[in-house]
């Protein structure tokens, strides 16, 4: 399982990997990964997940810190773990899962499914409707959003200054929007409220969402996330340096500091390389791993593993995760 807050620290051996600066299949052949003292793995599926800091503790000859003992409302359980919880066989839990209620909890992390420990404990399934599509009532299946995308996040932030209990259940029924747009929408914009009033107050989590009306049972998605965007924030000063002095370097049209993402909660961010002397069409940030470069200025972040392995016109870039900006430059100049 995934302990409650390190979420964001999770990684998969591919990552381990890119961050000793060497192939998957190299740490594979070696059995890195099966040496004595490396850490357990947090799950038995398919995709082995690792917590950061027990990895970084054993790549630097260090002690493992251990990880949180005592269950906590929101760590995540996978589909084997959350099974057991229950009582039930994992079969079982694969028609437990589909139950919206259970679904809009669904965490992905690194493409595997996990659930807060209080939703897989305390699921109740939802009675169905008679005459009831699949979904158990709301929207047809399939039917699409009726409100464009770049206006969504404007409707709902209206709705949710008039009732800060809003769910995604009442997004879907005054906007006529798929469930997971109207949660996507809902977590967005109270993470972002919630970062506000962490940054400007100093409060944590569950004291911004108590002040902007916030239950505590819609809130732990956003709470989550409202930490990424803090974390992201706290970044821009270091990825706005960054910027300018690729801007000064030539090797950049702009000076503005990249917009900082959060996929999986974790911040990274893009710097397109469009000079035509540019060392690489792009260099994407990860707070996990640093600076690497990308071999495509449109889609820089890609769309396989978040932090691929050198080869392929991809290169890691110095060391750490926020070397000084000539480092990086000097990195990219040498290894080009």
């Amino acid at each position: 399982m995934i302990r409650a807050g390190r979420r964001h620290l999770v990684r998969t051996l591919a990552d381990i990997a890119a961050q000793q600066g060497i192939a998957l299949q190299t740490l594979l052949n070696t059995r890195q990964h099966q040496a004595d003292g490396f850490p357990a793995p947090l799950n038995a599926g398919r995709t082995r997940l690792y917590d950061g800091e027990q990895i970084d503790a054993f790549l630097a000859g260090r002690l493992l810190p251990p990880l949180p003992a005592r269950d906590d409302e929101e760590d995540l359980l996978d589909r084997q773990e959350a099974a057991a919880l229950r009582g039930v066989e994992p079969y079982q839990w694969d028609t437990r899962k589909k139950d919206p209620a259970v679904a809009e909890h669904l965490a992905l992390v690194h493409g595997v499914e996990h659930w807060p420990r209080h939703v897989v404990r305390d699921h109740t399934p939802t009675p169905r409707r008679h005459g009831a599509g699949g979904g158990g009532g709301g929207r047809p299946t399939g039917a699409g959003d009726q409100v464009p995308r770049d206006q969504l996040l404007a409707r709902v932030a209206q709705l949710l200054d008039d009732d800060p209990e809003l769910t995604a259940a009442g997004v879907t029924d005054q906007l006529g929007v798929h469930r997971n747009t109207a949660q996507s929408a809902l977590t967005q914009l109270r993470a972002d409220r919630m970062a506000d009033r962490m940054q400007q107050r100093g409060l944590n989590a569950a004291q911004a969402a108590t002040e902007l009306g916030y239950s505590p049972g819609l809130t732990r998605r956003a709470a989550v996330r409202a930490e990424a965007v803090l974390r992201g924030r706290q970044a821009l000063p270091y990825l706005a340096d960054v910027a300018k002095a690729l801007h000064a370097r030539g090797w950049t049209t702009s000076e503005a500091a990249p917009v900082v993402q959060h996929p999986d909660n974790v911040c990274v961010a893009a710097v397109t390389l469009d000079a035509p002397a540019a060392p690489a069409p792009a260099l994407v940030w990860s707070e996990l791993h640093g600076w690497r470069t990308a071999t495509s200025r449109r889609h820089p972040l890609g769309r396989g593993a978040p932090w691929p392995p050198p080869g392929g016109g991809v290169r890691h870039l110095a060391t750490g995760t926020t070397p000084a900006p000539d480092t990086l430059l000097q990195a990219l100049t040498t290894t080009n």
